[in-house]
């Protein structure tokens, strides 16, 4: 089973306060608790899949800024 984290993922940065945040947060941890438990594992596999894969995409976009901003002073 394939699990849909951007969609949680992207409900969040999209979120309006703290508290849907929150909600969103609780709706994802609820899903999980319902999960049968040979579907645990491979829900933590692919959510930990998911954080590595998002947080290599923000350090790129990290990177590619602070290379520009680097750049833009020695100029």
């Amino acid at each position: 089973m394939d699990f849909d984290f951007k969609k949680y993922h992207v409900r969040a940065m999209n979120a309006a306060s703290q508290a849907e945040k929150a909600a969103i947060n609780k709706e994802l941890k609820e899903y999980y608790a319902g999960l049968p438990e040979d579907q645990k594992a491979a829900f933590n596999e692919q959510l930990q899949s998911f954080l590595i894969k998002e947080m290599a995409n923000i350090k790129s976009v990290y990177d590619g800024v602070k290379s520009e901003s680097d750049s833009s002073k020695n100029n």
